[in-house]
């Protein structure tokens, strides 16, 4: 494990000597090799982009459109690894903020904050940039890798400003001290869960199983939920959005207001999917928990 360690950290440091825009070209060149198999992950993705623009694209258009998945996640492979090399002289060349008061607004509250945000764009850079430029440490909600030095590696980078990574199994508590401290903790909530951890919402125009955690803290704390989502643009750099506070539902009932919210968060994250269809992570299984599952044959 060690020396698998450490071959991955000199790969890092390796890649993010390459100048940023030559690395981003190194990635378009990696993407359309790999895009042309359209095998393992890139099939997975390509059913996903049929499930939701089958109607709308001919098979043509959507192999093209998974071309340019693959081409856009080769050239994070390139870009992530400059998080080692971030500062605030820098910043930027990778990113620029839209309208980045509004975190400033939400946190002047003293609940803490509630990032609403997905595996879109490169949320491995932006988190480290909102971090950089704000200068506070925050809270994110992470799965661990499956792989050790994958998930060191990670961890390096997730908590090179600061940032607190905790896993999912022990947010709940985590996130109400991050609420005490008023602190800004970011969540995806783009992944499929468990029926016993989720609510069935539509997502892209199906049902999907979307975690319920933030609708209940959010209602219980009374702490801002603000969507922050990155997009690469035609210079290369990310425009990393901040938007208004979401305006929740309280209608009086948990249960109808837990799922309400979670999809009115949903629809938030669906409209940069639309907007920018390449940049979301069609590889992982978004569906995978069905609203019903059949009884096992005997």
């Amino acid at each position: 494990m060690a020396a698998i360690s450490h071959m991955l950290n000199s790969l890092v440091a390796i890649l993010g000597l390459i100048p940023i825009r030559v690395g981003q070209f190194l990635g378009r060149m990696l993407g359309r090799f790999l895009g042309i198999a359209a095998v393992g992950p890139m099939k997975s993705s390509l059913n996903g982009l049929r499930m939701v623009f089958g109607d709308q694209l001919s098979e043509k258009q959507l192999r093209r459109l998974n071309r340019r998945v693959v081409l856009h996640f080769a050239q994070m492979l390139f870009e992530v690894p400059h998080i080692f090399k971030l500062n605030l002289d820098n910043l930027h060349r990778y990113v620029y903020f839209e309208n980045e008061e509004a975190l400033g607004e939400a946190l002047a509250k003293g609940k803490g904050c509630f990032i609403l945000t997905g595996h879109f764009g490169n949320w491995e850079l932006m988190s480290a940039a909102v971090t950089l430029r704000f200068q506070t440490s925050g809270i994110a909600v992470a799965r661990p890798a499956d792989f050790a030095p994958v998930e060191d590696l990670l961890m390096r980078l997730r908590t090179r400003f600061g940032t607190e990574i905790i896993p999912k199994k022990k947010a709940m508590k985590k996130l109400l001290m991050g609420v005490r401290k008023n602190k800004a903790m970011g969540i995806l909530l783009d992944q499929n869960v468990d029926w016993y951890e989720g609510v069935f919402v539509p997502f892209l125009g199906q049902p999907a199983c979307t975690n319920k955690g933030l609708a209940l803290i959010a209602m219980k704390t009374g702490a801002p939920v603000i969507p922050v989502f990155s997009a690469r643009q035609p210079d290369g750099r990310y425009r990393v959005v901040f938007e208004k506070e979401v305006d929740l539902i309280r209608s009086g009932s948990k249960l109808s207001d837990t799922e309400e919210n979670t999809a009115l968060f949903n629809r938030i994250i669906n409209k940069y999917i639309y907007w920018y269809p390449e940049q979301w992570f069609w590889f992982h299984k978004r569906w995978k928990t069905k609203p019903v599952c059949p009884f096992p044959r005997k």
